[in-house]
């Protein structure tokens, strides 16, 4: 879009550019805990889109979407890393989520359901929803698992930023990985499967599956953060 002197308007695109700073902003925050609030996120992206306009050059043959998508998506997660929105207890809880996990799966042989699962946490069945959409912001691979460990094994970072592709033990070890992780998702329970694909293959947001589904959005973030719970108890040992 240009002006009628020859220019780049760039309030024109800005405003044609606004839905997908909210689409970004929305589909991000089933990883952010509560405290996030999606508008701070659409703000920080519209910094991110405006700074798109600035440096996009159309000779680089990247299509102005896409590099304004990774330019959004790059400036709100900087704002998350400065603001350090994960907090201790949020780590906490989570773990305390995969530790019952791995527990009650080794005891029954099964995936257990959430009355079993708050059950062995000792609180109520509410409570151990409530902790659900507290651990909202966690992920599959948390930040300390990219980093060295107590022992001599490499870290995640030493394997994916090196030239892995030389060796065919980490090219084994990474084949192992995924379909351990593809396997992990096909045992999750049949609602929580549907909520996983919708999300990260059909790309939809919380409030889009809560309406398919017909249930809360509230609910869409508690059977999302559990799925992450139980793929991450279940690849601990990769």
């Amino acid at each position: 879009m240009y002006t009628a002197k020859g220019h780049l308007d760039r309030n024109a695109l800005i405003r044609q550019y606004q839905p997908l700073v909210r689409k970004l902003a929305h589909h991000m925050m089933v990883k952010l805990p509560a405290n996030v609030q999606v508008d701070d996120l659409i703000q920080v992206g519209l910094i991110g889109l405006s700074e798109a306009l600035t440096r996009f050059e159309a000779n680089q043959g990247v299509q102005f979407e896409t590099f304004a998508t990774q330019r959004i998506r790059g400036a709100m997660l900087d704002e998350l890393r400065e603001n350090d929105w994960v907090s201790r207890s949020t780590r906490k809880s989570q773990k305390e989520i995969e530790e019952s996990l791995r527990r009650l799966e080794h005891r029954l042989g099964r995936s257990p359901i959430e009355s079993e699962i708050a059950a062995d946490l000792g609180i109520s069945l509410s409570d151990y929803q409530s902790m659900l959409n507290k651990v909202r912001g966690t992920q599959l691979v948390y930040l300390e698992d990219m980093t060295h460990s107590s022992d001599d094994e490499d870290s995640f970072l030493d394997r994916h930023m090196g030239d892995s592709e030389a060796d065919p033990l980490n090219m084994l070890r990474d084949q192992r990985l995924r379909q351990a992780l593809v396997d992990a998702i096909k045992n999750l329970p049949e609602r929580e499967q549907h909520v996983m694909s919708m999300y990260y293959e059909e790309d939809m947001n919380l409030k889009e599956i809560a309406a398919v589904l017909n249930v809360t959005e509230s609910r869409i973030c508690q059977l999302h953060s559990q799925s992450i719970a139980r793929l991450r108890a279940k690849m601990r040992t990769h």
